[in-house]
């Protein structure tokens, strides 16, 4: 990975691109090295700027590796919302490449994954260890759009209308994030298998509404 230390932060970034640059080529350290080789020292010689200007933007290591998480939930809802926004599609092929697209997005960003849901940023062992209030403000809101999402389903026949919203949310979210976390740490699955996994929680979801 390049140096470019001779820049100049000043001349070099306005406030706002700092950030974005920041935020890009952290996420970019973790997937080539994982989150325990990224440091704000180690980012900010990366891009060329000082540890004070990186500082400035994020506080300490935990606060940037919470707005990449928050990211991360923003994309995936930015691309669920383009799935059931298509009018081409019909509700059962929405739902369908709604399984398959999270399944998708959460194996090939895996350690971008395994960072939104995992227990580097929701651990509460102590009081330094609060997760991160800007975090909560996007991942929350992300789970309520999947139970919005859920009652539309079950008003259109998709999903069982027997069932609370609110339990079959969490069943849903809990069956793909499993499936995605099998592939992931490949103990029992291989991504070779995700459309047949996929395919298969939307023939289960989708038999038992019709019954």
């Amino acid at each position: 990975m390049s140096q470019s230390k001779t820049k100049n932060p000043s001349s070099s970034y306005h406030h706002g691109d700092l950030r974005s640059s920041l935020l890009s080529t952290a996420t970019s350290m973790i997937s080539e090295q994982g989150i325990e080789a990224l440091s704000l020292r180690k980012l900010a010689e990366c891009i060329g700027v000082s540890r004070t200007a990186a500082y400035h933007h994020f506080k300490d290591k935990n606060d940037l590796l919470s707005a990449i998480a928050a990211q991360g939930f923003t994309r995936w809802q930015t691309q669920a919302e383009q799935i059931f926004s298509n009018e081409q599609l019909s509700d059962e092929e929405k739902y369908q490449q709604f399984v398959h697209y999270y399944v998708q997005f959460a194996t090939q960003n895996a350690d971008i994954y395994k960072l939104m849901f995992g227990s580097t940023l929701w651990k509460k062992e102590s009081e330094n260890q609060h997760t991160s209030q800007s975090l909560i403000n996007v991942a929350y809101p992300s789970f309520q759009f999947q139970v919005e999402m859920t009652k539309t389903w079950q008003s259109k026949g998709i999903l069982p209308q027997s069932e609370s919203s609110l339990r079959l949310a969490q069943v849903t979210w809990a069956t793909l994030h499993g499936i995605a976390q099998l592939v992931i740490d490949g103990i029992y699955a291989d991504a070779s298998q995700i459309d047949e996994m996929c395919q298969c929680a939307v023939n289960l979801f989708i038999s038992h509404a019709k019954k």
